[in-house]
């Protein structure tokens, strides 16, 4: 699927099968991979259909341009945002986009040039195993951009993943955490120069097709469920979020390249 952006670039998500290896890539490289609605679209449906295709062993997931994995969603859309509702409905179509990546019953591969912002921080965090390059930068720093913030599943996915201390540090200090750090952490599985990236991932799509098929779904499935259960409703502090001046003003200050000013209110 692509979309046509204003500046007539297209940002698109393309599927790509090499043997029982699919390759999906991010490419909107004029916005650093920053994904737009109808990318979100087209992540679920590739999804979806590699799920209902036995012949697929692994996925990995790489953003175009060598840049970028991705830098976060299109900001543009929020510009249109009028009431907190909005956003609710927001938060509530990003984890139904990402819910058929984290349920894929293959193992999945985030291979990270530079960066995985935001929303591409969740589609990382949605893959079994991420590999990135060693100046690589990961964080949600929306706290000093748009003043918004993420759904309860997007939160419990990442604390699961990164633990709640980095989580906090991303969130209320709008932190970027280097590579080295992760992946002393273990979110990281290892870090490769760019130009061995592709192999490496190509060299751990191999090592875990020879595995299991099965054993693999049923194990990465129990995980994702446990992360799952028991989600609290937290509409009411999503649609407070969305629904401030701070908001209002955080949108329109990064469409005009200027600091935000928060008021609190």
């Amino acid at each position: 699927m692509t979309e046509q952006n204003k500046v007539g670039n297209i940002a698109q998500v393309s599927l790509e099968m090499r043997g029982n290896v699919a390759y999906i890539t991010f490419d909107h490289v004029a916005a650093r991979n920053a994904m737009t609605v109808s990318m979100y679209q087209s992540l679920k449906s590739i999804c979806e259909d590699l799920a209902k295709n036995p012949a697929v062993r692994v996925a990995i997931f790489r953003g175009a341009g060598g840049k970028s994995f991705v830098s976060g969603s299109d900001i543009a859309q929020f510009a249109n945002f009028q009431t907190g509702s909005d956003g609710v409905r927001y938060e509530e179509g990003i984890d139904n986009y990402l819910a058929p990546l984290a349920a894929l019953p293959i193992p999945t591969i985030a291979v990270i040039d530079a960066m995985a912002v935001g929303g591409g921080l969740a589609i990382a965090s949605c893959c079994d195993f991420r590999i990135s390059t060693p100046d690589a930068k990961f964080g949600v720093p929306i706290a000093k951009t748009l003043g918004n913030c993420l759904s309860a599943a997007n939160i419990a996915w990442l604390v699961a993943h990164l633990g709640i201390n980095i989580v906090k540090r991303m969130l209320l200090l709008a932190e970027m955490i280097t590579a080295k750090e992760l992946l002393q952490q273990g979110y990281l599985l290892a870090t490769y120069e760019q130009e061995q990236l592709g192999q490496e991932a190509v060299n751990l799509a191999e090592r875990l097709s020879k595995l299991a098929p099965i054993t693999q779904k049923s194990s990465k499935l129990v995980l994702a469920r446990l992360i799952k259960n028991n989600l609290p409703d937290c509409s009411d502090l999503i649609s407070e979020t969305y629904g401030s001046n701070d908001f209002q003003n955080g949108v329109a200050s990064f469409l005009k390249g200027e600091p935000p000013i928060w008021t609190g209110s």
